[in-house]
């Protein structure tokens, strides 16, 4: 393989960062859910997001994934405050 070229189906840098990014809030999710106190809710709020990450996993279209990236972060947000305001 020639040097500057790469394999058919490797991601550019763009396309890696943002998978990164994708990785990282799902993790950050299942981390929030694990504070959640009822079982139900738990399992409940998992399978919810790993069926929302499973649905868009082939979403190539950077506006549309950078979009879902805000939103994931916008609910993870509120699933803390909710958990926070539940402690107190």
């Amino acid at each position: 393989m020639a040097a500057g070229r790469l394999p058919p189906g490797a991601l550019t840098l763009k396309q890696f960062l943002r998978r990164q990014q994708v990785l990282q809030l799902y993790r950050r999710i299942l981390r929030a859910i694990r504070h959640v106190p009822a079982e139900a809710d738990r399992r409940y709020l998992k399978d919810w997001a790993r069926e929302e990450f499973r649905r868009n996993k082939d979403a190539t279209d950077e506006d549309a994934v950078r979009m879902m990236i805000t939103q994931g972060n916008m609910q993870l947000q509120e699933l803390q405050r909710t958990l926070k305001l539940a402690k107190s």
